[in-house]
């Protein structure tokens, strides 16, 4: 399943992170924002248990989540996406994988990954900015699935018509939420019309 969440707030704040002349701090800041409003919606379907409480005029039965979940950044530019979904779940977890794409091939490689031990039955939410070929994020779930991990949902929060359907064909039982589906590649591998290196301009390194 792809959603696509298409609400005035997350384009309005989408666009200001397009524009070429938004600085590292606003540009971190809307992505943090974007995060959280987009949180709402990804977990719709997480299951919940019934739960004894004592509210002030009582005893009563409540709904609490019942799962553990992982937020899963894919090196460097996942980050991005850590803080707004924290903020609206404190108790998530947090595993890091480290990728990085070969500027020749556009092949995904790992350096890095560590995860929690809960990762075969909690919720793992694999986070990156942009899904344009989509070989970071079917390598880096390709790795926590050897680790046990069964329910995975990707997090993006722009994506390539490409990079999507690389991703449905090579896991298929995994959810897919973007902000935004862009036009397409260009030649070097960028969404088009995109916001340009996340990474870089999440952390101001270009």
């Amino acid at each position: 399943m792809v959603t696509i969440l298409n609400h005035p707030l997350i384009t309005h704040k989408l666009t200001q992170m397009r524009m070429k002349e938004t600085k590292t701090k606003d540009f971190r800041e809307l992505l943090d924002e974007i995060a959280e409003l987009m949180t709402y919606e990804i977990c719709r379907d997480i299951p919940t248990k019934k739960v004894d409480i004592e509210t002030p005029m009582g005893p009563t039965k409540q709904a609490m989540i019942d799962r553990e979940i992982i937020l899963i950044p894919i090196l460097r530019a996942g980050m991005g996406l850590v803080n707004g979904i924290h903020r609206l779940i404190p108790t998530a977890k947090v595993g890091f994988i480290g990728m990085y794409r070969d500027e020749e091939t556009l092949e995904p490689h790992e350096y890095f990954a560590k995860f929690p031990k809960e990762i075969d039955s909690a919720i793992n939410l694999v986070l990156d900015p942009m899904l344009a070929t989509g070989g970071s994020a079917i390598a880096a779930i390709d790795n926590i699935k050897k680790r046990g991990a069964k329910d995975i949902k990707m997090v993006c929060l722009v994506g390539a018509p490409e990079g999507v359907k690389a991703l449905q064909e090579a896991h298929p039982d995994v959810d897919i939420y973007l902000a935004a589906l862009d036009e397409k590649l260009n030649e070097i591998g960028y969404i088009v019309p995109g916001l340009g290196d996340a990474g870089d301009r999440i952390f101001g390194t270009k």
